[in-house]
């Protein structure tokens, strides 16, 4: 087979290649998308709720955040996170805990308003956590699942200089106007507080 000419050197061809790549090294890194967030706790896997389902802030500057609301899911761990991924849906959590190993999710970031509380001020004041089970099976209330929940609360108390006490840790059904039960009669508030302060 007959070639139409010489064919360019090694050389030649590095050169085009880096003249060619000039003009995309000079622009700016396009952030990846689906990149994991950092998380507000250490620990935390990043599993982000749908945007339809919280309201972008910047608290505590916007809002200052005053109280941890403690909620049971009534759902699997893996279909309270395909809920909050659901647009349809209008509910998130900042965090989901899993009930066999106390594996938290963050779904919001704190500085955002979760949707979890059923009642806007509280909403707007609070970090919400989410527990994998169902308020009247105890036995998805783990020590797995109450040791780290008290540590994840504990040092969101600690950020925001809530006070680790039944005031200001508060269960879903003592929120104004809330028609929830959770996290139930099942749930050790004695065990927990005092697990959040010796976290």
């Amino acid at each position: 087979m007959d070639r139409a000419g010489p064919q360019p050197s090694r050389r030649r061809l590095l050169k085009g290649a880096v003249l060619a790549a000039v003009p995309y090294a000079l622009l700016p890194t396009a952030r990846a998308v689906g990149r994991p967030q950092a998380v507000d706790f250490p620990s935390a896997e990043w599993q982000p709720a749908s945007t339809s389902n919280y309201t972008a802030a910047n608290r505590p500057s916007t809002y200052s955040v005053d109280r941890v609301i403690i909620h049971v899911t009534q759902e699997t761990y893996a279909s309270t996170l395909a809920i909050f991924q659901n647009p349809q849906k209008k509910v998130s959590a900042h965090y989901v805990v899993r009930s066999a190993d106390g594996h938290i999710a963050q779904c919001v970031r704190e500085a955002d308003v979760a949707w979890h509380a059923g009642n806007w001020d509280y909403n707007t004041h609070s970090v919400g956590i989410e527990h994998e089970g169902w308020v009247d099976k105890p036995a998805y209330f783990t020590d797995a699942l109450y040791q780290e929940s008290a540590r994840l609360t504990a040092a969101i108390c600690d950020r925001y200089g809530i006070p680790k006490d039944r005031a200001h840790i508060l269960g879903h059904y003592e929120v104004p106007g809330t028609d929830h039960t959770d996290p139930g009669p099942n749930w050790d508030w004695v065990r927990y507080i005092r697990l959040v302060n010796l976290a």
